[in-house]
């Protein structure tokens, strides 16, 4: 789900469900509300205006520092990553290291300084036959998109959109639990069906076609965490699902990791270990190339 459809998706939900707040009272901090009409509809109504802060949160610009791992198991096919993220200033230097933990050589680092006209990628060793340097520089055509085209952003819009089309089914919405400090946790089911229509992990159309509609009908439990200010500060997708002789499992968590500062961020590369890719075709050539290596 790209990022003017996740504001758009969100936008919807929370003109349906803002219904709902008038008729939702207040649980007492600490404590989960009860079952029953009133409480799905005070959790209907925590959903709307978390996910309405929540896209407006994304749909800006924030200093933060997070980390995103990504464990993803189709029968014995697996995906294990970790996205160490960081934004920061105005306008923004933007870092994303994306390594492989299955294999300590397989990285690349993304980094775009402010107010740069290109960005950069440091290249991991599986990935040292795409250029003769360390880094690859390529022009910046982003500035216009939203913070949910970035890595490490990027997959917390899309956990969103799924978290807003579950809602849109019926789903989603199972509790929330006001606690003593002023934060608050919601619980959530989210079906398989609409984690892999946002993309949250983009599966493989040869695994694809051996997930059941079955087993796109049964959820993942998803827990989001908010501050005593409304911020963001986890949200995480976990359970294992199976059908027609196949089992799926995931478990995909984000997580503020502390506060950004300059010293999260790289020095700009030496000119003479960088490779420049100077236009779009030679941009699109290389990441042909590199899909290959990660197909094999």
């Amino acid at each position: 789900m790209n990022a003017v459809r996740v504001k758009t998706r969100l936008a919807a939900l929370l003109s349906c469900a803002c219904l709902l707040v008038t008729a939702c009272g207040s649980a007492k901090a600490g404590t989960a509300v009860p079952n029953g009409e009133d409480a799905a509809a005070y959790v209907s109504a925590k959903f709307a205006k978390t996910l309405k802060s929540l896209s407006d949160q994304f749909g800006g610009i924030e200093d933060r520092k997070s980390v995103l791992d990504t464990f993803a198991r189709f029968d014995d096919k697996k995906i294990n990553s970790t996205v160490t993220a960081v934004q920061l200033g105005h306008p923004p230097a933007r870092l994303a290291k994306n390594h492989s933990n299955r294999d300590s050589n397989e990285y690349l680092d993304t980094y775009h300084p402010a107010n740069s006209p290109v960005e950069y990628m440091l290249l991991g060793p599986v990935y040292a036959s795409l250029a003769p340097t360390h880094w690859v520089s390529m022009p910046y055509t982003a500035g216009d998109l939203s913070e949910c085209f970035w890595a490490g952003a990027q997959e917390v819009c899309k956990m969103l959109g799924a978290v807003s089309d579950s809602i849109d089914q019926g789903r989603a919405a199972k509790s929330a639990n006001s606690k003593a400090d002023g934060s608050l946790e919601l619980i959530a089911d989210v079906t398989l069906g609409a984690f892999i229509d946002n993309r949250v992990v983009v599966f493989p159309n040869s695994i694809l076609g051996q997930i059941t509609a079955e087993m796109k009908a049964q959820a993942l439990r998803t827990r989001i965490e908010l501050d005593p200010k409304g911020r963001l500060t986890e949200i995480e997708m976990t359970g294992t699902i199976s059908g027609g002789g196949h089992e799926v499992e995931i478990k995909e968590h984000y997580r503020l990791d502390g506060t950004a500062s300059q010293n999260d961020l790289p020095k700009v590369p030496d000119p003479a270990d960088v490779t420049v890719l100077p236009d779009s075709a030679a941009v699109s050539d290389f990441y042909a190339r590199m899909g290959e290596i990660q197909n094999r």
